[in-house]
């Protein structure tokens, strides 16, 4: 279970990288929708990376990584990579 749970994450991240990477390529920058729609992904990016991270870390230390969950934005946003 776990595996496809984590593979689940990773199609999730990868489609998001690929919406933020049109966003970003858009000729003339980005208009106000635009601007608020990347910030829903940066935002959706940081919450999948996190729960990536979490699932590895109760794995790595014999703990179930299906008792990790989604943070809110507010906690993940303010993580230094």
């Amino acid at each position: 279970m776990s595996d496809s749970a984590e593979q689940d994450i990773m199609t999730t991240i990868r489609g998001l990288m690929d919406e933020e990477h049109a966003l970003r390529s858009a000729p003339g920058g980005l208009e106000p929708q635009e601007r608020g729609r990347m910030k829903e992904v940066e935002e959706a990016l940081d919450q999948c990376w996190d729960l990536l991270r979490q699932r590895r870390a109760r794995r790595e230390f014999g703990q179930d990584p299906d008792e990790a969950e989604v943070r809110p934005v507010a906690e993940v946003e303010n993580y230094r990579q």
